[in-house]
């Protein structure tokens, strides 16, 4: 048996590289693409283009357009003089926000009343504007406690702090909030999928193809160990692209791993389970690689939309998020964050990986099932 399997093993190998492309899919593309979603998949807002409308011209307003500048959020890069101005320069996207100061602003401030200072926000993008609009009001709230002790350090004659609450904020495991820290180790579930999803699913049907199918009839190979041979080969490889996004993640973008790296690698072998027997299943009922690539990539895309990486799902309706459980990508997703951000163990997640490891298991097993030793 042990003979036959590694006979099956080392065709299999020769029939994946033989292609050049295929090493700079198994190889160069997840490095590639951790690079890529590390820089591009990120929901920080920084620099955003500012327009500064400021028909006040008083210190007050200065000074609040230089802590909006100087906040890191904003780029001023335009001053307007009217309406019309403001209005074309996001229409053309030259500003992607307004801050708009009206007559009288320093005065209400001094003399104890509320001054208005107006954002006019491009709404296209509506995330990134309600982030804005967040960055905003917390350098208006601060400017105005700063204004709040002035005045009455200016009426008591001396500098006292009012009494209240304040909020001290402290983020465990992301200090900085990065959204890259959230985003990157997501990426290693992401390429996997993709890769063995692939890979597997043009397994069978590519025998088929080329013939080679009645080849392996005619051998004393049983079921079992053809389903060995095609599915070791498609994990070694996702092992490997494990290791380089790992690495990258941790050495290129500086991505912390507080967890154990053999969890890492057990919960990728229980989710392995389930990509490669996905990918058996739809390779032993199609008719065609284009077909069989087609399949794929009709479950690959719902996947990842319904795993919580791009979309939280506890804003999805409730329809949606129970479909969610069946889909492995959930449950791996939250098992890469919590080894790469929290070092949590077994103890935490092992309704993850018991549920990794049912899916698996299920789609092993129809898989197999569905392929039988005679020509379809």
């Amino acid at each position: 048996m042990l003979e036959r399997l590694w006979h099956m093993l080392v065709k299999e190998f020769i029939q994946i590289l033989r292609d050049p492309r295929m090493k700079g899919v198994i190889v160069l593309m997840p490095i590639v693409q951790a690079l890529v979603f590390g820089y591009a998949v990120t929901t920080d807002v920084r620099d955003v283009r500012t327009a500064i409308y400021d028909l006040d011209q008083s210190a007050e307003s200065r000074e609040l357009i230089a802590r909006f500048v100087g906040s890191g959020y904003f780029r001023d890069v335009a001053r307007v003089t009217s309406d019309a101005e403001a209005q074309r320069a996001v229409d053309d996207g030259s500003a992607r926000v307004v801050l708009r100061f009206n007559h009288g602003f320093g005065a209400a401030l001094r003399s104890g009343r509320t001054g208005t200072l107006q954002i006019i926000l491009d709404g296209t993008d509506s995330n990134t504007a309600g982030i804005v609009l967040n960055y905003a009001g917390t350098i208006a709230a601060r400017y105005n406690d700063d204004v709040l002790v002035e005045q009455l350090a200016r009426s008591a004659g001396r500098a006292t702090v009012p009494a209240g609450a304040t909020i001290a904020a402290r983020a465990w495991f992301n200090a900085n909030l990065d959204s890259r820290n959230f985003y990157v180790p997501g990426v290693i579930a992401l390429i996997v999928t993709l890769i063995t999803l692939m890979l597997s699913s043009m397994a069978v049907v590519r025998e088929k193809e080329i013939g080679t199918i009645e080849q392996i009839m005619v051998t004393p190979i049983t079921q079992a160990e053809f389903i060995l041979g095609k599915t070791v080969p498609f994990a070694l490889i996702a092992y490997l692209d494990v290791v380089l996004i790992t690495g990258i993640s941790v050495f290129w973008f500086d991505v912390p791993i507080r967890g154990s790296l053999g969890l890492l690698f057990g919960a990728t072998t229980l989710f392995l389970m389930s990509t490669i027997g996905v990918g058996l299943l739809i390779s032993t009922v199609s008719r065609t690689q284009q077909q069989a690539m087609m399949s794929a990539f009709f479950y690959y895309f719902p996947a990842v939309l319904l795993s919580g990486f791009m979309f939280p799902i506890a804003n999805m309706p409730t329809a949606v998020q129970w479909l969610t459980y069946v889909n492995p990508l959930r449950y791996f997703l939250v098992i890469i964050r919590g080894i790469f951000l929290k070092g949590v163990g077994p103890g935490v997640l092992w309704e993850q990986m018991a549920a990794l490891a049912v899916l698996g298991a299920a789609s092993l097993v129809v898989a197999s099932r569905k392929f039988h030793k005679t020509l379809a």
